[in-house]
């Protein structure tokens, strides 16, 4: 499209008595941009509390008229009228959501204090609803009485589990405490966030002599150069907790102080001054249990796993058990052979955590003769993003071009049209790769649109985005990415492809509205390829000189891809565990919950080894405790990695560019969105029940 097309023209009005423009908020008149895409250039601070009060207006009235119809319910006029409404308060949420996360600061910050409390108001009065509520039941009571699609049958019960887990059935007393209830959730996840974003901002470590920068990759200690003149310490270097300037400092640094250092610095994040999480925890603890238990679950836990595949946090937890023994004595493996080089070069010390990612480096140079830092050049962040591209087209059939003048939220942002085979449009997609201090630590996809089909029968096609923290260009280096943030961008991409190639007809359904443990499917499958041979071949080319990744160094990568595995499982599986454990909290009122304790605690018991430490401490363990998202939940990751080893060795079965294999995911798991119950959808693409095996393969475990 052109250029031209992307100018989005500001809807204005002229006054009655002068020629004075007046300006109009670009949520409220809608989008005229190409595609739909935001116009992020027109938007301002002062259009968002508007927005959400006018969508808040435009919404209400719409659940009034469904309310008021004094037709019989049917799936139209109801579920789908649901589905359709509130537009205005639908563009201005996910363009806050993105930008708060993104582009956070203390504009963004204020606005969310006051919006976040209008939007949860309103939600939890539109699921309390008794008029809305009953036109819902009816329809579910009636259910097998109506030839309904598969579509329209999981969407009414769906939306009636939504109901009845929001609090339809409680009494106006009980209705009246858990919108309390929500809202001070609501406040206490603004405050995690908040907390997180400034303690990680505000650390870091200042090196003046440089010869404790031995071992770190030179385009990192570039960085660092370029962070210190940028804070005013020119001649110095600075290292931040943003995992690119993090992780290669534990991984690289030959000086172990230093490692100490930011081992530490990290490990203790928000728990301490006015940034400490630690009593935000103990309130969102206490606020769950209550909302739980309100709503007649024996805990929070209970009442998050209710609504997903596993049904229950002990069907969670003994697959958590089936891997665990197994993982933990890879642990001891490998710490063995940490420590056996750390004996021979005479180190006179013990492994600890903050000595695991340099020295695993090192076993995995003696053992594979793989030197992470030999990769680097021809991972550029541009190749990469022509592998994922490259790979969408082969096993889908889609093209991506950059469209240069398309509106952006930030700088760094690229933006690209999706086509089909065709030529046909199937979806816009952004990435946003690289940190900054307005963005959380993290990767993420999410939309700035949801796919639908309009009741014209033309399809509306979702704009699709990914975020990412990977390392920096620097003046004379272009980001060069390493193995896990390659794995990463892949993993985020997967997620895209489940948003970009949805045919879901409703919005409930489209793209990544599944159960919360299988959305990872779709993501973590698509890691898989990230190093085939074939794909490599593709797209892994030297920065500078062109060179394709050498023969002998992909067979190096592919034969080093189970070590560390231990470390890597143990991690997530402790993670899993302790937030299950939170879950089952129900503390009295009054208790104060002891976080640190409560955490070693549930190490002890689980066997957490000594060397290994859980992927996030509670004070900065978002996924759980900065909204409702992954809570109790966090285990989600490793059931879905059931779910896509399994899936992954029909692709190898077959050919990992199979047409036929490809087709089979992509019209039963992408295409399908939550059209239908995931592992109906699961089944039907690989043919059986997945097992844990796969993945005990897949690791190379026993």
């Amino acid at each position: 499209m052109a250029a031209a097309a992307f100018t989005s023209l500001a809807a204005v009005t002229m006054t009655s008595c002068s020629d004075k423009v007046e300006r109009v908020n670009p949520f409220i008149a809608g989008y005229d941009t190409g595609y739909g895409i935001p116009p992020f250039e027109q938007i301002q601070y002062a259009d968002y509390l508007p927005a959400f009060e006018a969508g808040i207006a435009q919404a209400q009235a719409d659940i009034d008229s469904i309310v008021a119809d004094p037709e019989a319910p049917t799936f139209e006029n109801t579920i789908l009228a649901m589905d359709r409404s509130g537009e205005i308060l639908e563009r201005v949420s996910l363009v806050f959501g993105a930008l708060a996360e993104s582009n956070s600061g203390p504009e963004m910050d204020s606005i969310a204090a006051e919006a976040m409390p209008m939007v949860s108001r309103f939600s939890d009065a539109m699921m309390m609803n008794d008029g809305l509520f009953r036109r819902v039941k009816s329809l579910y009571d009636n259910r097998d009485s109506v030839n309904y699609t598969v579509a329209q049958r999981r969407a009414i019960e769906q939306t009636y589990k939504k109901f009845t887990r929001s609090g339809a059935l409680l009494d106006s007393a009980g209705k009246a405490e858990l919108t309390r209830l929500n809202l001070r959730l609501t406040d206490l996840y603004l405050k995690f966030n908040r907390n997180l974003l400034e303690a990680t901002n505000a650390f870091e470590i200042e090196v003046e002599n440089e010869d404790e920068l031995a071992g770190i990759p030179a385009n990192v200690v570039a960085k660092a150069a370029e962070t210190a003149k940028a804070r005013g310490k020119e001649g110095k270097w600075v290292f931040t907790l943003h995992a690119p300037s993090r992780l290669p400092v534990l991984q690289f640094a030959d000086n172990r102080d230093l490692r100490r250092r930011m081992y530490r610095g990290y490990t203790s994040l928000a728990s301490s001054g006015a940034t400490d999480n630690r009593p935000v925890i103990n309130d969102i603890l206490h606020a769950r249990s209550a909302k739980a238990r309100l709503l007649g679950f024996d805990d929070f836990a209970s009442y998050c796993t209710d609504a997903v595949m596993a049904g229950t946090p002990a069907a969670a937890e003994e697959l958590i058990m089936k891997v665990w023994p197994a993982a933990r004595q890879r642990v001891t493996e490998e710490v063995a052979d940490m420590q056996a080089i750390v004996d021979g070069e005479g180190g006179g010390f013990r492994i600890e955590p903050w000595d695991y990612y340099y020295y695993a480096e090192k076993v995995r140079k003696a053992k594979y003769d793989l030197d992470e830092n030999e990769l680097r050049p021809y991972f550029a962040v541009d190749s990469v993003r022509k592998g994922i591209f490259t790979l969408a087209g082969k096993l889908y059939g889609v093209t991506f071009t950059e469209l240069p003048d398309a509106p952006k939220y930030h700088p760094d942002v690229r933006v690209y049209d999706v086509k089909d085979s065709l030529g046909n449009h199937v979806a816009v997609f952004m990435t946003d790769y690289f940190p900054r201090d307005s963005k959380r630590q993290g990767a993420w996809m999410s939309i700035f649109r949801e796919a639908y089909r309009a009741d014209d029968g033309t399809e509306v096609r979702p704009i699709v985005y990914n975020v990412g923290n990977f390392t920096s260009p620097t003046a004379d280096t272009p980001s060069l990415l390493n193995i896990d943030e390659v794995h990463t961008m892949f993993h985020e991409f997967g997620h895209g492809l489940h948003g970009m190639m949805t045919r879901a007809q409703y919005k409930c359904q489209a793209g990544t509205n599944v159960d919360r443990d299988f959305v990872e499917l779709p993501s973590q499958m698509n890691e898989h390829f990230a190093f085939e041979p074939e794909l490599l071949r593709e797209y892994a080319r030297h920065y500078q000189t062109g060179e394709l990744i050498p023969d002998d160094l992909v067979a190096k990568l592919n034969a080093a891809s189970t070590h560390n595995a231990g470390f890597d499982l143990v991690e997530r599986l402790g993670a899993s565990w302790l937030d299950l454990q939170y879950g089952h909290l129900n503390p009295a009122e009054g208790d104060t919950i002891d976080v640190d304790a409560f955490e070693a605690g549930v190490g002890v018991a689980l066997g957490m080894p000594a060397e290994v430490q859980y992927r996030y401490r509670s004070p900065y363990f978002k996924h759980i405790f900065g909204s409702n998202e992954y809570a109790s939940g966090y285990y989600t990751y490793l059931w879905a990695e059931v779910l896509d080893t399994d899936a992954y060795e029909k692709f190898m079965e077959n050919g990992i560019f199979d047409p036929a294999t490809a087709d089979a995911f992509l019209t039963n798991v992408l295409e399908m969105g939550g059209s239908d119950d995931p592992m109906v959808m699961y089944e039907r693409f690989r043919g059986h029940k997945p097992t844990p095996d796969a993945l005990m393969r897949h690791y190379g475990l026993k």
